[in-house]
């Protein structure tokens, strides 16, 4: 069951189970972000982008139209990602599935645990989740989607450098 509008928890767990990295150095967060800031600006998305591994910021960057409120839902959205290890979209229809909502039954405190689209996990083949990207500034579905649609662009391009070198 999902809220109209929003992906159903097995797709949303397919998407986590197919954006896994084989690697994640500061060199790919700086490429990731890019990636993310390019298409943000394409669009001219209102977003704040920030990556991070372990309690690391690798890279952060406000767009025109985003404010300090977009970093407030950043660090809410991201300590989902980092206590439950999946995305926080994917959290929030865990919840919404279940009849309830992530703020009436997670016993976490709303000021500092936002289950809303638009942090993903960053999960590395043989480690797991260490890390996250997030995305703030539109409705939670389609920060969810920017970030989506990054991972798997930037996924798609170790195949091209694996190729090369």
């Amino acid at each position: 069951m999902s809220a109209p509008g929003f992906p159903d928890v097995a797709a949303l767990e397919a998407q986590e189970a197919r954006l896994v990295l084989p690697r994640f150095t500061y060199e790919d967060a700086w490429a990731l972000g890019s990636l993310l800031v390019g298409l943000a600006r394409e669009r001219r998305a209102p977003v704040a982008v920030d990556i991070r591994r372990g309690p690391q910021q690798l890279f952060h960057c406000a767009l025109p139209g985003s404010s300090a409120d977009n970093d407030a839902w950043i660090d809410r959205k991201r300590r989902v990602v980092e206590r439950y290890g999946h995305s926080s979209f994917l959290v929030g229809a865990r919840f919404r599935a279940k009849g309830t909502t992530f703020e009436q039954s997670s016993r976490l405190d709303p000021d500092r645990y936002a289950a809303h689209g638009g942090s993903f996990p960053v999960a590395v083949e043989g480690a797991g989740v260490i890390g996250s990207v997030t995305v703030s500034g539109l409705p939670q579905a389609e920060d969810h989607a920017l970030v989506v649609e990054a991972l798997e662009r930037f996924l798609s391009s170790y195949g091209d450098a694996g190729a090369d070198g």
